[in-house]
């Protein structure tokens, strides 16, 4: 099926190609614009554009481009290229541009319009400053500014805010044209992974599950009592970080910490059966950490932590040092948990440790702890939350979008994919792109979540290896987003690998196909 935006192309065009189409101020034909977001096309926006097409001739929609719509936590919703496809399938929109600047002022002035509509609302009271500097600059050439009729309402932000727009499919289709990219390409790169090389340096941590069913209150104390059944165990943190890798078909080695005790001999033998080499430093003086889930039924009632956060003693630092440098891997990554081996005294060290030219991924989980990701500067990619990225930032009031950007910039990363849980992914990069911020926003992929431990773990994995053989962000975010939502949908952390990604691809084409 033709596509949106491939139908409506040869009515979005820059602005110097609507010149060429429409010609210079004064002209035969009399062309009228209208600016705004149109993140979600409503009544009143159409009551407005056909409005406008009663005063001219030729009517262009002027579509503000994502990077300066600031209002709410993840507006647009509507990427540009989509908004701009869906006012061009309208019939009496003879054009389309997309304005990359912060106001119309630049455009207005380039195309100098005959006539220039803006909404009623932007007259209540007396025009703001804004309006008043676009009126007096459609006067100066001679052209005539009109508002539109009072009952029509031009504002989205209201019925986003009932109900944001359900478009994930759309908005990752668009993004895949946009970059010439097919599922098959995704494919052949689930398939070129295989055989790379990584070294993973990271606290590995215990994820135990004391799985329980419920008998009742105390009569005398507000206390549960809970049947004791049994007690799971799965490796998680940097070690899970390694199953993962080496699930997607990598080859992959572990530094990691260890304590002298039954987890910590788990640990090995379940790495080393998922085809990790482990190299582990064993510390007597500390218990292997253990993060252990409370669960009855389906609900998590209480987590009992059993770890050592204290830094690492100096000679460890040392034999941490010697085998990041003699690691002959394609991919060197940081997993972070902050439990004693990333400390204020070891970063800088690991880092200049990383053989020169060498791909480096950094993720800084600080749940419960005290971490900065703007310690790994000048990765090649890194995959904070937000709670990180504000922590990062010391910034708790920057609106979402700009808060990417900042620490994008802090962290003078190649990529950054900023983690969303529920509200998707944000991708930031200046790989192949002029702008030095280019950003896009994928939706979660997940259908339904049972377990999110361990989502972020296998995004990182397969993001870093699909970075590193594509050097393609958007297949980063992709295929790390359909691992993170894989990993969701089940219970425990389980690796996820180069297979389950193959079916969920299929899933996710299908899908696609049937709702764009």
């Amino acid at each position: 099926m033709e596509s949106l935006q491939n139908r409506y192309a040869h009515k979005i065009l820059s602005i110097e190609e609507l010149l060429s189409r429409v010609g210079e101020f004064p002209r035969n034909l009399k062309v009228v614009m209208c600016h705004g977001a149109f993140d979600v096309v409503h009544p009143g926006h159409l009551r407005h554009l056909l409005f406008a097409k009663t005063k001219g001739e030729i009517l262009v929609a002027s579509v503000t481009a994502d990077a300066h719509i600031l209002k709410g936590e993840l507006r647009p919703h509507v990427p540009q290229e989509l908004r701009a496809a869906n006012l061009a399938a309208y019939e009496m929109v003879d054009y389309v541009t997309i304005d990359p600047n912060a106001t119309p002022l630049q455009n207005l002035n380039r195309l100098q319009p005959d006539v220039y509509i803006k909404g009623f609302e932007y007259t209540a009271g007396s025009m703001s400053p804004k309006t008043q500097e676009e009126y007096d600059l459609v006067s100066a050439y001679g052209g005539e500014m009109i508002f539109s009729p009072g009952d029509f309402t031009l504002s989205s932000s209201k019925l986003i805010s009932v109900s944001p727009p359900d478009i994930g499919h759309d908005k990752l289709i668009t993004l895949m044209q946009q970059h010439n990219l097919e599922f098959s390409d995704l494919r052949k790169t689930l398939e070129s992974i295989k055989g790379l090389s990584v070294s993973v340096l990271g606290d590995t941590i215990i994820d135990s599950y004391t799985r329980c069913s419920m008998i009742g209150g105390q009569t005398k104390t507000p206390t549960i009592s809970v049947l004791h059944e049994r007690v799971d165990h799965y490796v998680g943190g940097a070690g899970i970080v390694a199953k993962h890798l080496a699930a997607a078909g990598a080859k992959v080695d572990l530094h990691t910490l260890l304590g002298d005790d039954d987890l910590g001999r788990f640990a090995i033998n379940d790495l080393h059966a998922a085809g990790v080499v482990v190299h582990a430093e064993i510390d007597s003086t500390r218990p292997t950490t253990d993060k252990n889930a409370i669960v009855v039924d389906s609900y998590r009632l209480l987590k009992v932590d059993r770890l050592e956060n204290r830094p690492i003693a100096e000679k460890t630092i040392e034999r941490f040092i010697g085998g990041l440098s003699s690691a002959d891997a394609d991919v060197f990554v940081f997993s972070d948990f902050r439990h004693g081996l990333f400390h204020k005294g070891s970063i800088s060290r690991f880092v200049s440790a990383i053989p020169v030219g060498r791909f480096k991924v950094a993720d800084s989980q600080v749940a419960s702890r005290w971490g900065n990701i703007t310690d790994f500067a000048d990765f090649d990619l890194i995959t904070p939350n937000e709670r990180e990225a504000r922590f990062a930032l010391g910034d708790q009031d920057l609106p979402l979008r700009p808060l990417g950007t900042k620490l994008f910039h802090a962290a003078r990363c190649r990529v950054l994919l900023l983690k969303l849980g529920e509200r998707g992914l944000l991708t930031y990069t200046s790989v192949g792109h002029t702008q030095s911020d280019y950003f896009f926003h994928l939706d979660s992929m997940s259908r339904s979540v049972v377990d999110g431990v361990g989502a972020g773990d296998a995004l990182l994995a397969y993001a870093s290896l699909t970075l590193k053989v594509t050097d393609s962000p958007v297949q980063a975010a992709i295929l790390g987003s359909l691992a993170a939502a894989h990993e969701c949908e089940v219970d425990g952390n389980v690796p996820v690998t180069n297979r389950d990604l193959l079916v969920r691809l299929d899933q996710l084409e299908r899908e696609v196909t049937l709702t764009t």
